[in-house]
């Protein structure tokens, strides 16, 4: 059984399911557009893989690397038999067209110069290469508020160990220069990849810690429609040869 942040997530998730009929969270959206692009002979680069995620669900297909820039993540990884290696996102040690498919989740929110992570994915990609992203949207209220206070480091580590239940190690800064739809696009303009779908997807289980909280919660998020919901989630494509 899960427990706390993640079993709360999952909790208020599953109410909101059987209130809106249809509605699939972004996760599980992200890693089902990646399970559909993996083959037996892809190669996947898991940008800032952290301590898991979707290699822990999908790592038997295909060859995967990690790459993260914190030691700490990369030597608890939970899933030991992954290559990995420490390293930002703007500075990749591979060569050119290395992988077939780029992934990304809770990444681009943290890039300083994004412009330059995304120049190295698309150098990174062989020609039709896919990079699958999964991110906070500039464009909701709680990105916003946790942009404005992102400069306030102590303040910004202990809202999110209130909100989500996360040690400081845990928590690290938050840019938001990548975080909207233009945003994204440009970027992928610019380094020579092609926006081909982004999708934005509500979700009030990060600001519900009970009934009432849900409730309010469900009302915030139906108010963000279209471009201001919480969640993006893309698929690019790498254009240059």
């Amino acid at each position: 059984m899960k427990t706390g942040s993640s079993g709360r997530l999952e909790q208020y998730r599953s109410r909101y399911a059987r209130l809106r009929s249809g509605w699939i969270p972004a996760t599980a959206r992200y890693q089902t557009w990646v399970a559909g692009a993996l083959s037996g002979e892809s190669r996947i680069l898991d940008l800032g893989c952290g301590r898991g995620g979707i290699v822990e669900r999908l790592g038997e297909i295909g060859r995967w690397i990690g790459i993260d820039a914190d030691i700490d993540s990369l030597r608890t990884h939970r899933r030991p038999s992954l290559p990995r290696c420490c390293a930002p996102s703007e500075l990749l040690p591979f060569p050119k067209c290395s992988f077939d498919i780029v992934v990304a989740s809770w990444v681009l929110e943290h890039l300083a110069t994004p412009a330059a992570a995304f120049r190295e994915i698309a150098r990174l990609l062989r020609p039709g290469g896919r990079f699958f992203l999964l991110t906070p949207n500039r464009m909701h209220l709680l990105p916003r508020a946790s942009g404005f206070i992102a400069g306030l480091r102590p303040v910004q580590a202990a809202a999110v160990s209130l909100v989500y239940r996360r040690r400081p190690a845990d928590t690290f800064p938050v840019a938001y220069r990548a975080n909207t739809a233009g945003d994204i696009e440009r970027l992928a303009t610019e380094a020579g990849l092609r926006l081909a779908r982004l999708e934005w997807v509500e979700d009030p289980s990060y600001l519900a810690w009970n009934t009432p909280s849900f409730l309010a919660a469900v009302v915030i998020d139906l108010a963000q429609r279209g471009q201001a919901r919480v969640h993006l989630v893309g698929e690019l494509i790498r254009t240059k040869p």
